[in-house]
């Protein structure tokens, strides 16, 4: 797989707007200020490819990228404190509609931020995913900014946090150094085939 040839095609902001599935779709989901947006431009080495924001909960569209034979989707982040309801509505009505429309998901990559105990809402989304038998593998981003003891503790703590999860991958990421990028590119370029 060319991880060189993506593209932007579009952004939907409701239900009733997403496209037909036609092409294997590798999904990025995580809670808001996780790191999705820099993990998707690190792994195509792009710089603005997804758009970074310093503001949580910026990602309220689901938006698609054509990749080499494949559709890359970007969820909006979930869990963040201050959406208006409607927002919220808005939000779950898209995420139900994307997940329960028979769409060709080949892997999600669900992101969780390695410094923190997952949230409940990511736990609800792992435990989705699991139940759903959709194919997902786990993204522990911001790595970098644990030393080596916080590291080695942090690994210990997920063993507990993320039990009934032992057989998932689990890849340690940072879009600052580069860490787990091959990796899950591996993971990529296997379920696309």
């Amino acid at each position: 797989m060319r991880f060189d040839r993506i593209e932007f095609m579009a952004s939907y902001g409701t239900s009733n707007q997403l496209p037909a599935s036609s092409l294997p779709e590798i999904v990025f989901s995580g809670k808001s200020n996780v790191g999705k947006s820099s993990l998707i431009n690190k792994v195509f080495n792009r710089k603005n490819l997804a758009r970074v924001s310093s503001v949580p909960g910026k990602t309220i569209t689901v938006n698609f990228f054509k990749g080499d034979g494949v559709c890359f989707v970007d969820l909006p982040g979930y869990g963040y404190a201050k959406r208006e309801k409607t927002e919220m509505k808005r939000w779950a009505e898209l995420m139900e509609a994307y997940f329960r429309t028979g769409r060709k998901i080949a892997l999600v990559i669900q992101l969780l931020d390695m410094r923190h105990e997952p949230t409940d809402e990511d736990m609800m989304m792992l435990d989705y995913l699991h139940d759903a038998e959709i194919p997902f593998i786990i993204a522990l981003t911001k790595c970098d900014k644990l030393n080596k003891t916080e590291t080695e503790k942090r690994r210990e703590e997920l063993k507990t946090e993320l039990e009934g999860f032992e057989e998932v991958p689990m890849i340690e990421f940072s879009a600052i150094k580069g860490t787990g990028v091959e990796e899950l590119k591996k993971y990529i370029v296997e379920c696309s085939d």
